[in-house]
């Protein structure tokens, strides 16, 4: 699913990008917006052309592929064989450029090449604490009733080091850890994550390219969009089929996705489509078919003796 990326102003004056055609950065610049949050995506250039290049027909698959053959050759973008015989990219330097919160991890395994994305810290990690902090002679870290998000201050012991401050010493929300008492009332022994506004309770933000952990709304790891059985069907095609067909058809299946139709009964119904060359507007009724076609009924033929009895059963008789 497209998500909203960042594009700096560096970009434009970069050696690496001007080093690969315009329609190379374009599916570059494309490339940002269909990666995952670790900078992963599928390395296929007919789902790329259909996501990135849908209105732009003239630009095929095979043109696709060239541009990333630039930018892997360029440096931009890694290209790897994951453990699924499958093939799939990342943006090299996707960490150093996209700063995002609360990053979901990636369904795509990582690149073998370079580990982690570009070395970098899974975001996804949160600091867990598994006891409680010791008590020094410079103070006690207790929870804080009086803080609306639920931190944690260290208040200041009557101690020769202290004596000199004016009040209570206090650290930031979420940088200290908790008391032993916090964690017995909590659970005991769980790991509790620390977050900048205190304990963590789930994200406040899901991402639309995880998971949720059940309910009506939730979808299914491997779901299936539009764009992607759209270019499926295109590159099953012997020629590129007009664009306002590819229109008409991506928006008859996003409709029936919509109605929770199964992915593989709309490829059906488009399979029919393709060979019959009909109006895009009657692939509802070829994905109906396809669902609730009744199997050819077995028509029973009373038995009649042959007419010629020798050719029938020659020398048996």
């Amino acid at each position: 699913m497209a998500r909203i990326r960042t594009i700096k102003p560096e970009a434009f004056v970069s050696e690496s990008l001007a080093a690969v055609t315009l329609t190379a950065e374009r599916t570059f610049f494309g490339l940002l917006t269909q990666a995952d949050d670790q900078g992963r995506s599928r390395d296929h250039a007919a789902i790329i052309a259909g996501q990135l290049w849908v209105l732009r027909p003239e630009h095929t698959p095979a043109e696709v592929e060239k541009d990333l053959a630039q930018l892997s050759d360029a440096g931009l973008i890694c290209r790897y064989k994951g453990p699924d015989d499958k093939r799939y990219l990342h943006v090299v330097t996707w960490h150093k450029h996209q700063k995002i919160n609360r990053a979901s991890k990636s369904r795509i395994p990582g690149c073998p090449h370079h580990g982690p994305a570009t070395g970098a810290p899974d975001p996804t990690e949160a600091i867990a604490v598994t006891e409680a902090a010791p008590t020094t002679s410079h103070g006690a870290v207790r929870a804080d009733a009086t803080n609306p998000h639920g931190g944690l201050r260290e208040e200041a012991r009557d101690t020769p080091e202290s004596s000199a401050s004016a009040g209570p010493v206090s650290k930031p929300a979420g940088q200290a850890a908790f008391s032993e008492p916090y964690l017995k009332q909590h659970g005991g022994d769980r790991k509790a994550s620390v977050t900048p506004h205190g304990p963590d309770l789930g994200p406040r933000i899901v991402d639309l390219g995880s998971t949720p952990s059940g309910g009506a709304s939730a979808h299914a790891p491997d779901s299936v969009s539009a764009n992607q059985l759209i270019a499926e069907y295109t590159a099953a095609c012997p020629h590129r089929p007009p664009q306002g067909v590819l229109g008409h058809l991506g928006r008859e299946v996003r409709k029936l996705l919509a109605e929770g139709i199964d992915p593989d009964h709309i490829r059906a119904g488009l399979t029919r489509h393709r060979a019959k060359g009909l109006h895009p507007s009657v692939l509802p009724s070829l994905v109906h078919e396809a669902m609730n076609a009744a199997p050819a009924p077995v028509v029973h033929r009373a038995w009649t003796n042959p007419a010629d009895v020798e050719a029938a059963y020659g020398e048996e008789l």
